[in-house]
């Protein structure tokens, strides 16, 4: 019998041109879904008649609850090589092989970026108003060259942020609960004394750190009071590591200049929500991954996966287990090859 290969979020519809699929072919059916299922019901009622599920990212969770509602389930492919929504335990317990992928940490960084100089020099409002035949030149944009750039994260996202800020002539900071003078030197970039310090004397914010117990919640009402009003505040990371009502009360208060957000509490975000209309925010729907190199290696090595499954030697199983001193590894503060 035929196997049925289910890939979720397969917004743009590129899954199956993207990559090649023909190494099964022979033996799977390949169903791509360009919606997003909002709750358990749904995905498992649209799920119950397939043996794979290809995910992207940690957007879909996979809970005990669902894992036992999908009896014909046997391998889930998740793309990157960390995904914390998924219940291995029931996984193993129901027979169902857990891979994953490898994922590049350059597109995150590259949209972090876009993020900042979309926001420094006012693109999207003066490209928009070029277009609709609004006043010529509205802002003054926001100077890079000399300002302080304070990243929470120094890993593999965060260096890669703070190499390119000392290319434009900024003057960078960094802070971590594990960050080590020698890792900031390593770099070539400041330690801040504290993350107090470096968001008072930051121009331009970005979060670059992993969701934890430690770091949910970490930016709250007190600590973005400590941003000056002038500073932006870019989020590629998380959307729970920043407080997102004390954030929309700031950007409505114009208490901080303004901020660059790719990630939301719930995504998709609904019709609707304050972060689609809030003032002084450029806001893009998580494409820090989605790039064309990144998805050619998540389908790639998705069909990797499922052929390797099928012949009976699982690759890139998950989850990974961390080194035995992972918590004191200043570069593990970081979220690898996550946007």
């Amino acid at each position: 019998m035929r196997l049925r290969c289910a890939v979720l979020d397969d917004f743009q519809r590129v899954a199956t041109e993207i990559a090649d699929w023909s190494p099964v072919a022979d033996d799977v059916d390949v169903v791509s879904f360009d919606t997003h299922f909002g709750d358990e019901d749904a995905l498992a009622a649209a799920l119950a008649g397939f043996d794979i599920v290809v995910t992207l990212r940690e957007r879909v969770a996979f809970p005990a609850s669902l894992i036992a509602r999908l009896p014909r389930l046997r391998l889930i492919v998740a793309s990157g090589m960390r995904n914390s929504v998924i219940d291995y335990a029931a996984a193993e317990a129901h027979g169902v092989t857990v891979c994953g992928t490898a994922s590049s940490s350059a597109p995150p960084v590259e949209l972090t970026w876009a993020l900042i100089l979309g926001l420094a020099r006012g693109i999207v409002r003066e490209g928009n108003g070029l277009r609709e035949g609004g006043p010529w030149q509205q802002t003054v944009g926001a100077d890079l060259h000399g300002r302080r750039l304070g990243l929470l994260g120094l890993g593999k996202i965060g260096s890669r942020v703070a190499a390119v800020g000392l290319a434009f002539g900024m003057r960078v900071s960094a802070w971590s609960r594990n960050l080590t003078r020698e890792r900031a030197d390593e770099v070539g970039v400041e330690l801040a004394p504290s993350k107090e310090a470096l968001l008072r004397d930051a121009d331009f914010v970005s979060v670059h750190l992993a969701l934890g117990d430690r770091t949910r919640g970490l930016l709250g009402p007190a600590e973005l009071a400590l941003l000056k009003p002038t500073a932006y505040l870019i989020n590629t990371s998380r959307a729970a590591i920043v407080d997102q009502d004390a954030l929309l009360a700031a950007l409505h208060e114009g208490r901080i200049a303004g901020a660059g957000v790719d990630v939301f509490g719930t995504e998709p975000l609904p019709a609707g929500h304050p972060m689609r209309t809030a003032p002084r925010l450029l806001a893009t729907p998580h494409l820090g991954y989605v790039s064309q190199a990144n998805y050619a290696t998540y389908y790639g090595q998705a069909v990797e996966a499922i052929r390797a499954h099928l012949d009976g030697s699982p690759v890139r199983r998950l989850p990974v287990a961390p080194a035995p001193d992972a918590q004191a590894v200043p570069t593990r503060s970081d979220s690898a090859g996550r946007a």
